[in-house]
């Protein structure tokens, strides 16, 4: 296939950016999206131009570093799933390709299309944890956990914490990130004895980071590769207000 890619460039979170235009040639469309980039940076390598600078690691869906916007959507146009999982044959020959990193003000852009996230690593560091040494692993019947609760828990704990529901949130908001942590703790026994400062700990830095409030578009929840769900958000409701009440000020 023949492609044609206009990729966001930008030098620093202070630099003004720009779109600039790059033709590739002869790429399969079996390689993954950022197979591709691969190879559009080793021919800017050749010409003795500046690389394009993206974020990735595992390569296998699993991370959440590989963030692009891509024609508009977070991740591509393929439902949960992630960049690097995303191929080429999602794509037809002559194409224009628009990539550009998440928008969001607490995602500032480092370089090109790496944004720094560090933020949700503030919000976890908040209270996304249990701050107490649980030990080993304890055998699997000797702590009776509801079927319902633990594969709840479980689908919750699924999030990458990649940044696209910030990504495609009209208001920059990172609830659907935060929901999930909330949640996948909140309904495990381990989880219990910091179920209500965790979540006004965690509400707190998310306020401190300058991300948006949540309108319920449900853009999050249709971008998520891990197809987190919205109704994680209205149990974080719930244990926001339930904390808020019982917790003395």
């Amino acid at each position: 296939m023949n492609l044609t890619l206009k990729v966001w460039r930008q030098k620093n979170k202070e630099a003004k950016g720009n779109f600039e235009v790059y033709p590739v040639k002869n790429i399969s469309s079996e390689m993954s999206f950022l197979e591709m980039f691969d190879v559009l940076n080793e021919q800017l390598i050749t010409q003795d131009k500046d690389p394009i600078a993206f974020d990735h690691d595992c390569r296998e869906g699993i991370c959440g570093s590989c963030s692009m916007h891509i024609n508009g959507e977070a991740h591509g146009p393929w439902a949960q799933n992630t960049t690097c999982q995303l191929h080429m044959r999602a794509f037809k020959d002559g194409d224009t390709i628009v990539v550009e990193p998440w928008r969001s003000a607490a995602f500032p852009v480092i370089k090109d299309l790496v944004v720094n996230r560090s933020a949700f690593d503030r919000i976890i560091q908040a209270g996304g944890y249990i701050s107490v040494n649980t030990g080993n692993a304890v055998d699997a019947n000797s702590l009776p956990i509801d079927k319902k609760d633990a594969d709840n828990a479980f689908m919750a704990a699924a999030c990458i914490g990649c940044g696209a529901c910030v990504a495609a949130c009209v208001n920059g908001s990172a609830m659907l990130f935060v929901s999930a942590k909330v949640a996948q703790l909140a309904q495990l026994p381990q989880g219990q004895p910091e179920r209500e400062s965790r979540v006004l700990n965690m509400v707190a830095q998310m306020d401190k980071e300058n991300f948006g409030n949540c309108s319920n578009t449900y853009a999050c929840e249709a971008e998520c590769p891990k197809g987190i769900s919205v109704s994680n958000i209205a149990r974080f409701n719930k244990e926001y207000l339930s904390s808020g009440l019982s917790t003395e000020q």
